[in-house]
């Protein structure tokens, strides 16, 4: 039976352990062949680096076949059914990753493959993205999975598709988790007690983690300058991280938009992580790839 990761929500905790343990394995740049003789399918509708290179990079060390599907030279984007497509990619295919405008999409496809299908990024979510990033904070921290409940984790900025990810993967691993971010933009749903939903700026007092990403996510970008007023008193700069712990790490997904949601000063600076957790992506998405498509 296959599995698809479609949300965060579609692994639980002990799943994501095991995913964990096999990435020591997967730091190492040797051609292995877990995925040997698997063709995996990639549609990108959005501008993608960290995420396309790792992807298509870790496919090649694991021994598979990336195939690129440029989605304007598939019969997509001539009115072809998504059922049509997704029937006939059952017997091409061992694996499809989608990076795509609308998360509709991806239910869609999941609706008629028989193959695993795996989330690289939609309008609602991007798991592939925080099961990396938490890994990153396991790694510097020195932590175990079951130690998260330990480390107080800070989100400020926008509750955009990187912030509901890391919402529910806190709420799956029990992290203690503050997402600062201003009213308005604040999400109406209810989470577990762990998650803590506030505009106060000062919750990222004793933080051991700072995450922040960008204010204005593709597809926003008539609300640039609104957005930018409002969530400027929100940028993560020197003044911010003096709040928190000396030896807190910050993060950020990149690509960054340096001066509006955080600093050079901060980004390039001794508490920053960001190219370590852009680093660990490669390493935790070939775990994760062995973890859903090697048994197809």
């Amino acid at each position: 039976m296959y599995m698809n990761l479609i949300s965060i929500k579609d692994l639980n905790k002990q799943q994501i352990k095991e995913v964990y343990e096999l990435v020591p394995k997967y730091k190492l740049k040797d051609t292995t062949t877990e995925l040997k003789n698997k063709y995996i399918g990639l549609i990108f509708e959005k501008p993608s680096t960290r995420t396309r290179v790792s992807f298509e990079v870790g496919i090649h060390q694991l021994g598979g076949i990336p195939i690129e599907l440029d989605e304007k030279q598939l019969q997509l984007s001539r009115g072809e059914t998504i059922k049509d497509t997704a029937n006939i990619f059952n017997h091409y295919l061992d694996g499809l990753i989608l990076r795509v405008h609308k998360h509709t999409t991806l239910l869609e496809f999941s609706k008629y493959s028989k193959i695993p299908i795996v989330n690289a990024l939609s309008d609602e979510e991007h798991p592939c993205q925080v099961i990396s990033d938490i890994w990153t904070v396991l790694e510097i921290k020195k932590v175990k999975l079951d130690e998260l409940n330990k480390i107080k984790f800070v989100y400020v900025g926008d509750f955009n598709n990187v912030c509901r990810s890391l919402v529910y993967i806190s709420e799956i691993l029990d992290i203690n988790s503050y997402f600062i971010i201003p009213k308005k933009y604040q999400p109406k749903a209810k989470f577990k007690e762990n998650i803590i939903i506030t505009d106060e700026i000062e919750k990222i007092k004793d933080a051991d983690v700072i995450y922040t990403d960008v204010w204005v996510s593709m597809g926003q970008e008539k609300e640039r300058k609104k957005r930018i007023k409002v969530f400027k008193p929100y940028q993560v700069n020197s003044k911010l991280i003096s709040l928190a712990k000396p030896d807190c790490i910050v993060m950020h997904c990149l690509p960054a938009n340096r001066g509006l949601e955080i600093t050079d000063e901060v980004i390039d600076g001794k508490n920053s992580v960001v190219i370590k957790q852009a680093e660990n992506r490669l390493y935790v998405q070939k775990a994760l790839m062995v973890y859903i498509f090697k048994n197809k």
